[in-house]
């Protein structure tokens, strides 16, 4: 992986890690153009640089985070789902990654969830308004809405920030509690990924990854400031629809150019044919006009030696 790469693959962290749209889907995509298999030593850089983006949380939000211990305590209520259901499934849901089909349908299914329940949702009704207002079982319960997101495709904050709206928070504050969650959700993730996989890395592959976690660090803070702005003002719809499109056109891409392989393999087929027949004409003119007996491609075949 170049320089370049890692800068490309840290911005587009940084900037889907926090917003409902799927950050680990959307750098499969941006490999894949790139032309970077999804290798165990990128996918486990993709993982790593994800640290930046919490980095950034852990700045933006030090004045909540390490004035008291409770907020402490409903992060970790809230992370033992998708903690514990990702340490005993990891190399089966790791693998799900690999299946670009069910990333498109998950983009798709979750814009469509964002679209109906943003149509249900009244704010004004919403019970929780602060995150120090959320409760310990409140926690739990967006927490089991989590992890949801080891499904690729889904986004973790997506789910989490659904699950908050749907037990009562409000849109901003479910959308930090989702900004904290991701603390030991991504510590997690990469500190197991890191040990199972630090063999794929080289020397060349530690400075590339310095590279994406810096990147992933500046864009993530900017973003996260951005999107509490603009939740306080507007509803997760457009993220919805975005979804939906996103989805669709990549699905669509994936249909047409197993279309376009197929036909090249029936025109590459065609011309085979073509040319085998062109060389039997020209064998049976050159048998008749030498022995008398014309020549086919098949006898020529027959006749040469083993």
């Amino acid at each position: 992986m170049s320089i370049f790469e890692a800068i490309v693959l840290g911005i587009v962290e940084g900037i889907t890690e926090f917003l409902p749209i799927s950050s680990t889907a959307h750098m499969i995509v941006a490999a894949e153009m790139m032309g970077l298999s999804q290798t165990n030593a990128v996918t486990t850089f993709e993982v790593a640089i994800q640290l930046g983006a919490v980095l950034s949380v852990l700045i933006a939000y030090k004045d909540k985070l390490f004035t008291g211990i409770d907020i402490w305590y409903k992060i970790a209520i809230a992370f033992v789902p998708m903690g514990a259901i990702g340490f005993l499934f990891h190399d089966a849901i790791k693998a799900l990654f690999a299946n670009q089909n069910l990333i498109y349908w998950m983009f798709i299914i979750g814009g469509l969830a964002f679209l109906v329940i943003e149509y249900f949702y009244k704010e004004e009704k919403a019970t929780t308004v602060q995150l120090e207002e959320i409760s310990y079982k409140t926690a739990l319960y967006v927490g089991l809405f989590q992890a949801l997101a080891l499904i690729p495709g889904m986004s973790r904050a997506g789910a989490s920030i659904l699950g908050g709206m749907l037990v009562g928070i409000n849109r901003v504050t479910a959308t930090e509690f989702s900004f904290l969650l991701a603390i030991p959700t991504m510590f997690a993730a990469t500190g197991l990924d890191v040990v199972k996989n630090y063999e794929a890395f080289n020397f060349d592959d530690w400075s590339t990854l310095a590279v994406g976690f810096v990147t992933a660090f500046i864009v993530a803070y900017a973003t996260l400031k951005l999107l509490i702005g603009f939740i306080s003002r507007f509803s997760f719809v457009p993220f919805g629809v975005y979804r939906i499109v996103l989805g669709l056109f990549f699905s669509f891409c994936i249909r047409f150019m197993i279309n376009i392989k197929t036909l090249r393999i029936e025109l590459d087929d065609t011309v085979l044919v073509d040319i085998a027949f062109t060389i039997e004409r020209s064998l049976a003119m050159v048998g008749e006009s030498g022995s008398g007996k014309s020549l086919s491609l098949k006898s020529l075949l027959g006749m040469a030696p083993s």
